[in-house]
C-alpha cells in the first residue's frame, strides 16, 4: 500500500493512499475506524494505551466489517471506481499499524484522516481526547473539498462518538440548511475549539452548496435505542450487526447477493453467530420497516437454503405505515426516498 507524506490542517492529519481521483458520478464510502471497522476499547486511559501498543494482527474487527468493505470495493459500478476513505480519532503515530491491519484485511483505502491527539495526553486536556465533533466535521469538509459536486457519500459510524450528529451536521453545513450563527452555536456547545470553528466556516465557503450525503449507517455499540435515530431522518439506519447493514446495501443494489451471503457466512463461521441470531437481526430490520417485501421474498428462501437462518423462521410482524414519530408528527415509511429533516435537535440527546 503506497502512502503519501501526511498533510496537516489543525488537528486533522491526512494520508493519501492513491493518486487517483473518483469519477464525478462515483459513490464515495467513508468509514469511521474505531468501533465501526475495528473493535477498539478506548473508554479508559488503560484501554487507550492497550490500543496504542497492540500489534496490527492483534487488532480485532467489528464482526463482518472487513468482509463487507471488500464486498463494496469489489462492486463493479459503471465507472469501475469505488473510493473508500477512513476517519480515525486515533493519533497519526498509529497510522503504520492501522495500515498494516488494512493490508491483512485486504482493504485498499484511498485516504485516511487521523487526529493529532497526542497533545491532549495532559491532565488539563484529557477531556479533549473524547471530543471529536470538530475533528470529524473538519475532516469530512476537507474530503468534500477534494470531490466533485456530483459525488455522493455513504457514511459509516457508530453511537460511541455521536457520529449521527457529526454526519448530519456535516450535511447541514454543506447544503447551508442552517445559518452560520447556528453552526457556531452548535459547534461551541459540542466542545469545538474557536480556531476549529472558524476553520469549519472557511471550508464551508470553499465547497459547493449541495448535500452530498446519500446514506448514513450507525453501528450500535453503546446500547442506544434505535428509535433515537428517528430525529435524523430515514437516511440514517442504526444497525445492531453488519448483517443488517449488508441487507440494506443489497436492497439498495450496492452489493450483490453473493456478497450478502459472504457477510452472513463470515459472522457464522468466524464470529460465533448462530442462525437464530441472524434471524433476529433480519426480524429487527423488518420490524422497524427498513426491509421491503420484495427484498425479503428474494433473500429469505436463499438464507434458509444455505442454513444461515432456521428453516422455520418467518417474519412475524407487518409494519404499519406510521411506525415512526417525531414529536406529534407521524413519519411515513417511504422506503424509496429517505426523509431528511429540515431541522434537527442536535443538543438534546434522548437515548
Amino acid at each position: 500500500m503506497g502512502v503519501s507524506k501526511p498533510t496537516k490542517s489543525g488537528d486533522v492529519i491526512y494520508f493519501e493512499c492513491t493518486n487517483n481521483k473518483p469519477f464525478p458520478e462515483a459513490l464515495v464510502y467513508v468509514w469511521d475506524i474505531d468501533k465501526t471497522y475495528l473493535d477498539t476499547q478506548f473508554e479508559t486511559l488503560r484501554g487507550l494505551f492497550r490500543t496504542a501498543f497492540e500489534k496490527a494482527f492483534q487488532k480485532r474487527n467489528v464482526p463482518g466489517t472487513a468482509t463487507l468493505i471488500r464486498a463494496l470495493e469489489a462492486t463493479k459500478t459503471a465507472s469501475k471506481n469505488l473510493p473508500i476513505y477512513f476517519i480515525s480519532a486515533s493519533p497519526p503515530q498509529m497510522a503504520s499499524k492501522i495500515f498494516q491491519k488494512m493490508q491483512i484485511d485486504r482493504i485498499s483505502p484511498w485516504g485516511v484522516y487521523f487526529k493529532d491527539n497526542l497533545k491532549n495526553f495532559r491532565p488539563r486536556k484529557f477531556g479533549r481526547l473524547k471530543h471529536h465533533v470538530g475533528f470529524k466535521v473538519q475532516a469530512l469538509l476537507e474530503l468534500r473539498k477534494q470531490l466533485s459536486e456530483k459525488n455522493r457519500l455513504i457514511l459509516f459510524g457508530d453511537d460511541s462518538e455521536s457520529d449521527a450528529v457529526i454526519y448530519s451536521l456535516f450535511s447541514d453545513i454543506c447544503c447551508r440548511r442552517i445559518s452560520v450563527r447556528e453552526i457556531l452555536s452548535l459547534l461551541e456547545a459540542l466542545h469545538v475549539q474557536p480556531e476549529q470553528r472558524q476553520k469549519i466556516l472557511r471550508l464551508q465557503r470553499e465547497i459547493p452548496e449541495s448535500d452530498p450525503v446519500e446514506k448514513i449507517y450507525i453501528n450500535l455499540v453503546a446500547d442506544t435505542d434505535p428509535d433515537y435515530y428517528g430525529k435524523f431522518g430515514r437516511r440514517v439506519l442504526a444497525t445492531f450487526t453488519t448483517f443488517q447493514a449488508a441487507l440494506d446495501l443489497f436492497q439498495d443494489n450496492r452489493i450483490d447477493q453473493t456478497s450478502l451471503l459472504t457477510v452472513a457466512q463470515d459472522l457464522l463461521k468466524n464470529y460465533g453467530f448462530t442462525p437464530e441470531e441472524l434471524a433476529k437481526s433480519f426480524e429487527d430490520l423488518h420490524k422497524r420497516g427498513f426491509l421491503k417485501s420484495p427484498t425479503q421474498n428474494q433473500v429469505l428462501p436463499i438464507l434458509k437454503e444455505q442454513g444461515m437462518v432456521p428453516d422455520h423462521y418467518a417474519p412475524s410482524f407487518i409494519p404499519s405505515q406510521t411506525l415512526q414519530k417525531l414529536g406529534e408528527k407521524i413519519l411515513g415509511l417511504d422506503l424509496e426516498e429517505p426523509w431528511v429533516p429540515t431541522h434537527i435537535d442536535y443538543l438534546h440527546d434522548f437515548r
